[in-house]
């Protein structure tokens, strides 16, 4: 489970994070592309835009279901 103590730095602020348990698998930037971007410098992913839409909610959340260590969360 995400714990929110432990974000990586740079997302949007909002209810979807990602936390430093992340091991850059592309998974979550491959199911929903317009909220989630890799910081290349640090190879991890972030939370760049929150859903603004159902289908970004649902792909957020599909990327959160789905993710191989758990490492997004949600606060919402």
């Amino acid at each position: 489970m995400a714990d929110p103590n432990d974000r990586v730095p740079g997302q949007a602020l909002g209810r979807y994070y990602v936390d430093t348990q992340c091991i850059d698998c592309d998974l979550c930037r491959e199911t929903a592309p317009a909220n989630f971007q890799r910081n290349d410098e640090e190879g991890f992913s972030y939370v760049y835009k929150q859903p603004e839409t159902p289908d970004e909610e649902t792909l957020s959340k599909d990327a959160l279901d789905n993710c191989p260590v758990e490492a997004i969360g949600n606060d919402g």
